[in-house]
């Protein structure tokens, strides 16, 4: 028999709790030993509970207990999560988490310390929820050079995008239902303003190029600048807006962010809506692969996580090859990727359209009723000079009293 413990009586950790008991069977075989759940560490007591008879307050008893093998980290955030982990690998157990920010932040550390006690510490869940990611790229894909992963990473930011789309209500709106429905916290920082998905971003890079990769250095801009009326002519150009981690790997060199992107309706992610994740993966042969589904909640994320406790069960006394090395990989800065750009400006007269044709050449104007301003999408270029075009356009435009260009949104069309 497998003993495990649990480190945080959360969402994630009774998700744990609560597949270990309905699924001990199917469990069981799959893991070839019984895993039964010793402990429970939480600062609450939860009277009543399944685990009532399993609460510890003093993470020192599943330290200094021999029999626990596994524990689930479900604490989130790094303290005391951080020295928790370290300490488990330490003493020789097994590690599974579902934290993004842990394995961002310390994930080299943690896999180096895995390796030299010949002990796992595995993360699937940290990215994409229940969707299967982090295993399909150290498994299925690892004969693959993985040229770009693209993902919709945040169910909270995509049901917001998606409320804007389908039911044309300002970000604001659509944010407080979000927050009414409990997909987004009261302080939705991390979520909107795209911190969450650099971190996950990050960790999908690194598991591609076998590098560490620092999350701070990853170009990160969020959706609270996204408007109805952006979504107004995207709808005009059969287009909808979502907010994409990005990484293109062209040999040494690594273009990450994280931004809104314009999309047309034959893009791979275009149907991603709602609470759902998709992560886009190309490898140089096997081509564009998709992997879609819940990529948050109770139990689809403790979903992955069971799969990793099996995993580490399977291999209780040998470390798997995963993660990646201590050696830093380089991200491109920003002003080095290229894209489309669509750009919204400010007075529909002819001298705006001569300027825009003057800066950016020839483009489709698009128009919608009633608003003094129009839309064009440029041509691809770098981001470098989309930003030396826009500050000779705006000079122009705000010499003749107008604003100028009022949006921007990188576009994929």
């Amino acid at each position: 028999m497998i003993h495990a413990a649990v480190m945080g009586y959360g969402t994630i950790g009774s998700g744990v709790a609560e597949i270990l008991d309905r699924n001990s069977v199917q469990i069981t075989e799959a893991a070839g030993e019984e895993v039964a759940l010793k402990y429970v560490l939480d600062l609450r007591d939860f009277p009543g509970s399944p685990v009532e008879d399993k609460i510890v307050h003093d993470f020192s008893v599943i330290e200094q207990d021999a029999d626990v093998s596994v524990v689930v980290e479900a604490m989130g955030g790094l303290n005391p999560a951080y020295p928790f982990v370290k300490a488990c690998l330490m003493a020789g157990k097994h590690v599974v988490t579902s934290n993004k920010a842990l394995v961002a932040a310390h994930g080299t550390e943690l896999l180096a310390i895995a390796r030299e006690h010949q002990v796992n510490f595995l993360f699937e869940a940290s990215v994409g929820g229940g969707i299967p990611i982090i295993r399909p790229l150290y498994r299925c894909l690892k004969g693959e050079v993985i040229e770009e992963i693209t993902g919709i990473l945040n169910g909270t930011t995509n049901y917001i995008l998606t409320r804007m789309d389908r039911a044309g209500v300002s970000f604001e709106a659509a944010l407080k239902e979000a927050q009414d429905m409990g997909y987004a916290e009261r302080n939705p920082e991390a979520d909107v303003e795209g911190h969450d998905t650099c971190r996950k971003i990050a960790i999908l890079t690194a598991m591609a190029t076998g590098k560490e990769v620092n999350y701070e250095d990853i170009y990160t801009e969020g959706i609270t600048r996204i408007t109805d009326v952006d979504f107004q002519y995207a709808e005009k150009l059969g287009a909808s807006v979502k907010l994409f981690g990005s990484s293109r790997i062209d040999g040494e060199q690594v273009h990450a962010w994280v931004a809104p992107v314009m999309i047309g309706r034959d893009h791979v992610l275009y149907s991603v809506s709602d609470v759902f994740n998709g992560v886009m993966v190309k490898g140089n042969m096997v081509g564009t692969t998709m992997f879609y589904g819940s990529g948050a909640g109770k139990l689809p994320t403790a979903s992955a996580v069971v799969a990793d406790i099996i995993a580490a069960v399977r291999h209780k006394n040998m470390n798997i090859a995963i993660g990646w090395s201590e050696e830093r990989q380089t991200i491109a800065p920003m002003d080095t990727s290229s894209y489309r750009y669509f750009v919204r400006v400010d007075g529909n007269c002819e001298e705006n359209r001569s300027r825009v044709e003057a800066v950016f050449g020839k483009a489709e104007l698009t128009v919608l009723d009633g608003l003094d301003e129009f839309a064009f999408v440029t041509e691809k270029m770098t981001e470098a000079a989309f930003k030396e075009k826009a500050v000779e356009f705006d000079s122009a435009c705000q010499a003749f009293g107008k604003k100028g260009i009022l949006q921007m949104i990188r576009a994929e069309l």
